[in-house]
């Protein structure tokens, strides 16, 4: 099969590997649809080489959708020609962060030899033809949702998990800081779960295309100060959920700054191991502000692949480029770069739907 294959830290080349096999209670699947997530131009860089990835050649990626083609022993939920959409993470299954459900934070990260995979960081990822994966990181697909859409499932789950660990307020007001695409789906999100109004905070191209796709207030931090912005548009009070979507320093004091007394506040955005944040300690304390970090996508993607099914989550006009595995150069620097507008890329290793 083809797959982009990262030589060594900052180079990568489309080439030939063997198709990997599934083993007790893995499917091997076709892959249809990749979306280049902001984490992957760290990994092609070589920025936490070692660890992500591990070694070299490695292949990346891990927001995808695409269709069973085998299964392994022990697999009775999957069949071949099942469509389904993948999680990055599988945890061990015994350690007591897995056993709880969260499963994104689990105590044998990295060490294979206990049934963790983290695929696309530690594990062989999507872009390639074909992969093996656990049975437990697949949702099935409906048909009604394309491979470019199911491959949207991994930024929709990461948006989704901040917005159950924090809460939305219904009839409240929202504020999200970066407007990329997790913060866009956590715009819609937050509708979708009850909040009457989403300001958001952000700059240029990307601020103007939350405007068209639903914001109801735009504050760009470049032209006013966001925290005084954002109180002017929710009322004296606050917001009543800050979202941070960018990891940029000094973000996460504003996004304390924003909310409420009894406020929340999510950090969905990762920021680089620099960045260290000075926090209003007193404001939080006597203001019983809530801080909830937020990893990946545990548990949601049963919730959000319906609702982008229904309708209820529109994510179609959020895929801005779709690319052939050979063209990945093309498609990583229309990404990176922001070319013509781009909010969301797709590879498709196997060809368009």
């Amino acid at each position: 099969m083809k797959a982009l294959l990262l030589t060594e830290p900052g180079k990568f080349e489309v080439g030939e590997v063997p198709v990997p096999e599934p083993g007790p209670f893995e499917v091997l699947c076709k892959i249809r649809a990749v979306a280049i997530c902001g984490s992957d131009p760290e990994i092609i860089r070589g920025d936490l080489a070692g660890t992500w990835p591990p070694a070299y050649p490695f292949i990346p990626g891990h927001e995808w959708a695409g269709e069973v083609t085998s299964v392994g022993p022990g697999v009775f939920d999957f069949s071949p020609g099942d469509r389904v959409a993948g999680e990055a993470h599988k945890g061990c299954g015994i350690c007591r962060n897995c056993i709880n459900g969260r499963y994104t934070i689990c105590e044998n990260y990295g060490l294979p030899e206990t049934g963790h995979r983290h695929y696309g960081f530690v594990s062989p990822g999507a872009y390639g033809q074909y992969n093996v994966y656990s049975v437990k990181s697949l949702t099935h697909l409906p048909e009604s949702v394309s491979f470019r859409e199911g491959a949207m499932g991994d930024t929709a789950g990461v948006a989704l998990h901040g917005l159950e660990l924090s809460g939305i307020t219904p009839g409240g007001t929202v504020a999200i800081i970066g407007p990329g695409p997790i913060g866009l789906v956590s715009m819609r999100l937050a509708k979708a779960l009850g909040a009457s109004k989403v300001i958001m905070v952000g700059r240029g191209a990307r601020l103007e295309a939350a405007g068209r796709l639903g914001a109801d207030v735009l504050i760009d931090f470049e032209k006013e100060d966001p925290v005084d912005a954002v109180r002017r548009a929710a009322g004296a009070l606050g917001v009543d959920e800050a979202f941070e979507c960018s990891g940029a320093k000094g973000t996460f004091n504003q996004a304390v700054r924003m909310v409420r007394k009894g406020g929340s506040v999510a950090l969905l955005g990762v920021p680089p191991d620099s960045v260290v944040e000075e926090l209003p300690f007193k404001y939080i304390v006597h203001n019983e502000i809530a801080i909830y970090g937020s990893r990946a996508n545990p548990n949601v993607s049963r919730k959000v692949i319906p609702m982008i099914a229904t309708g209820q989550l529109k994510i179609d006009d959020l895929i801005t480029h779709a690319f052939p595995l050979s063209e990945f150069a093309r498609a990583l620097d229309t990404f990176v770069n922001r070319r013509e507008g781009a909010i969301k890329v797709v590879v498709e290793p196997n060809g368009e739907e």
